[in-house]
Parts: C-alpha cells; structure tokens; sequence
C-alpha cells in the first residue's frame, strides 16, 4: 500500500519521528512544519488520505488549520484528520471533535502504535468511502429502474387511446420545461417530469370504448371520464418514494377559478405542479389529433391558453405556454416524443 500521509507539527523530534515510523510501516509521508504550509502544500498538492496535525504551533494553531481546511473542502470530500496533541484535558477533545477531527493521539507517542491507528484510520477511510460510493451507484440504479417502470406504464396508459400515443411523455416533457423556465432545480424538475408521465394513470379504469368513442359522449360516460384523476390519485397515493405523485394525478383537471374536478379547489388550493401540469396537458390535448376531431392551429391553440388564463389556468404557468408557444415559430414543438428524463 502506498497512502500519502501528512504530519505538520511544529517540532522536528516529533516530525521525525512520526516521519520514520509511518515510512517504516510502507506509507508514504510529507513532513510539514506549521498549518500554513499544510494549506499551501494541499492547494499545489491536492488531499492526503490523512492528516496528522499538531494542535499547539505558533502562528495558526490546528483548530484554526482545521477550520481553513474544511472551509475550503465545503460540499466535497473531507479529508480526515488526527490531532496529535499532549493536552490531556477534555475541552481539546471536544473542541476537535466539532471541528471534524476524526480522533486523537496522544504525545508523546509509542511509533507502533502510532503506525497502526494510522493503518486502521485509512482504511476504515477507504471503507467509508467505498460504502458512500456503492450506495450512490444503487440509489442511481434504483431511480433509473424507477423512471423505467414508470414510463413502460405511462406508455400501458397512452395506449388506451389510439389518438393519444406519446400524450405522457410529451406532457411530462412541457411540465419539466415549465418549471425549468419558472426556477425549479434539477430535482424539482425530474419530480414534475415523473408526475406528468402518470398523470393519467387513472384512466386504466375507465373503459377503452368510453376513451376512443367518436360520437359525443353521455353524462354517463363523462362521470366515468371524470373519475379517473381520482382512480389516479388513489393508485399512486401509495408510492412511498414519490408521495406527491397522486397530486399531480387527482388534481390536473381542476381548474383555476374553481370550476374543475374532482374537488373543485380553487387557485393556489391547487397544488402547484398540478396547476403546471394542467397547463401541459392542455396544450398537447389541443396540438394532438384527438377521436373527435384534427388537431389546433398554433393561433388556436396560443388563443384557449391565453383566453384561460385566470380562468381555467393558473395565469403564471398560462405565461410561460405562452412564452414556449411564441418560441416555436415552426410549430415543431408538438411533435415532441420525449420518453425519459434525465437522470
């Protein structure tokens, strides 16, 4: 093994002697006199896999080197560090320990045993790291699989409807773009996208020939139509790792001034991503060809969003359509396919 260990302390006997017995144990090791050298070494030089560093130098002390270090290290990896120190009292201990020290050794020290709780520190380091590592990997895993089932469901969902193939995917794609456009971060933006893949979950329970019937449709059949974002809401209610899913499912269909359903909430009663959704939804309605009729012109189209602003839609979202609907000036956006959100 060939570890890159750094001692700094203040006093060449200690220096030395911490030198030889790490070298002797195969590690390779960089000896440093005071913190401010430590900082200008690792800046040049990059991280250790540890650090040994003396509390009491002149100039900056270690609680300050520490300090420095990890301040520079904020939202990376921290390199551990031992605090070599003669102190026996337990202020040192606990003021070190909420700095980040890892652990202390105690001056004047046997070289042996100085060389093993180095051994064990790096590689329960190494441990440490290796076990945050797989874990990110299998959580990545675990949400790709995720997105996989769930776009193969909303792809199960679309193909009820012979009009409406890829409605999921482009719905999700304007709601992502949407939020994108109104400041969500990256994770606010793949949860709208996910929301509008299953927005429509609910209609599995509404019969195919109600869903694809061309003749007007009658109360009946519309009652059942409009059940499903509460079919939705309750199938996806229990998805632990996504609760706020059924939100954006049970609510897409309510309107602004409280004219929708199921519940008829009004404004910001409605959750936010539904009103997005709400928005997404609508536009693709109108640019798809749908069993009752062709699909919009663009004109069209940009006049429904922007005659249901207040109204139907939220008017900040209803915006931003707009802004997206000014931008398409070939009208190509409508032909989005997108299947998968970034991951």
């Amino acid at each position: 093994m060939d570890e890159r260990i750094i001692v700094t302390d203040d006093d060449p006997i200690i220096l030395k002697k911490a030198w030889k017995s790490l070298t002797d144990s195969g590690m390779k090791v960089v000896a440093l006199k005071s913190g401010e050298q430590l900082l200008e070494y690792m800046a040049e030089k990059g991280s250790p896999e540890l650090i040994l560093l003396d509390i009491r130098m002149p100039g900056m002390d270690g609680y300050e080197t520490l300090m420095k270090l990890r301040e520079r290290e904020e939202g990376g990896q921290m390199t551990p560090v031992i605090f070599l120190t003669g102190d026996e009292d337990e202020d040192t201990e606990i003021r070190g320990l909420m700095l980040g020290a890892m652990d202390f050794i105690r001056k004047p020290f046997i070289p042996e045993v100085l060389a093993l709780r180095v051994r064990h520190a790096v590689e329960l380091t190494r441990l440490q790291n290796d076990l945050a590592g797989e874990v990110e990997k299998k959580t990545r895993e675990n949400e790709e699989l995720f997105l996989q089932v769930v776009s193969s469901l909303a792809d199960a969902i679309d193909a009820k409807d012979a009009y409406t193939k890829g409605h999921s995917g482009r719905v999700a794609a304007y709601s992502k773009e949407i939020a994108r456009r109104c400041g969500y971060n990256e994770t606010g933006q793949d949860n709208i996208y996910m929301m509008g893949l299953l927005h429509d979950v609910g209609k599995i329970g509404v019969p195919d020939s109600i869903i694809n019937k061309t003749d007007r449709l009658t109360d009946e059949e519309f009652l059942k139509i409009k059940q499903h974002p509460v079919i939705g809401g309750r199938i996806l209610e229990n998805i632990q790792k996504m609760p706020e899913l059924a939100s954006g499912a049970k609510w897409h269909h309510e309107r602004f001034d409280g004219r929708g359903y199921p519940e008829g909430l009004k404004g910001e009663e409605i959750p936010e991503a539904a009103r997005i959704i709400a928005v997404a939804d609508a536009y693709d309605a109108m640019t798809s060809n749908r069993s009752y009729r062709a699909l919009l012109s663009q004109e069209k189209v940009r006049g429904e969003i922007e005659k249901g602003m207040g109204t139907q839609f939220d008017p900040r979202f209803a915006r931003v359509m707009l802004e997206m609907i000014d931008e398409d000036k070939d009208y190509t956006m409508r032909d989005c396919t997108c299947k998968k959100a970034p991951v």
